[in-house]
């Protein structure tokens, strides 16, 4: 019996480090992700600020 509770806990470590890993590589991207499009936004108003300046 007390393997089984020595797998059972270290199944439960894994899944919590591997929780851990996904929950900060997805807090990660999204940073990534909100800046990429932050970038794109201003690059979209200053190309369309200065075509309108031209017309």
């Amino acid at each position: 019996m007390d393997e089984k509770a020595q797998i059972s806990a270290e199944m439960i470590l894994l899944i919590g480090a591997i929780l851990v890993i996904v929950i900060v590589a997805g807090s990660f991207i999204v940073d990534l992700t909100n800046s990429t499009a932050t970038d794109i936004s201003r690059v979209v108003d200053t190309a369309r600020d200065n075509t309108i300046n031209r017309m």
